[in-house]
């Protein structure tokens, strides 16, 4: 059986800023349930993006996992956090789905990524289309 190649652009948790940043509101009375996210996503939530897919791993002690290969995917929307040094990520899918992906890590370069791997996805059937139309 062959292995499939994939190259592997992040592999990890949601940014560390976000967790110093809401465990510093956390000690207000308001910042505490932002604190709380924060410190439930950095325990539990882990993203992995590659060449070929991008996995979340998440949910109640990190029991729920979702792929996406970049053919499944019609728009990435992104909200800048952190000034800039990371970011949230909403992948809007072809079923009209939606992945959010929350604190990012570098989410400038990783979006830049995704946009290149979807191009990459969508012209490469049509190439293959229209050479085997030709012969």
């Amino acid at each position: 059986m062959t292995s499939i190649q994939e190259d592997v652009h992040y592999d990890g948790g949601p940014a560390k800023g976000d967790l110093i940043f809401n465990l510093l509101l956390g000690v207000t009375l308001i910042g505490l349930p932002f604190a709380i996210g924060a410190i439930v996503r950095a325990v539990w939530l882990r993203f992995r993006i590659t060449s070929r897919r991008i996995s979340v791993t998440g949910g109640w002690m990190g029991k729920e996992k979702t792929q996406v290969v970049y053919s499944q995917i019609k728009e990435v929307r992104t909200v800048s956090r952190g000034f800039g040094a990371w970011g949230d990520m909403v992948l809007v899918l072809n079923d009209g789905a939606r992945l959010e992906m929350r604190s990012v890590p570098s989410f400038r370069e990783t979006e830049a990524f995704i946009l290149e791997r979807m191009a990459a996805r969508s012209s490469a059937p049509a190439d293959k289309a229209v050479e085997g139309f030709a012969t």
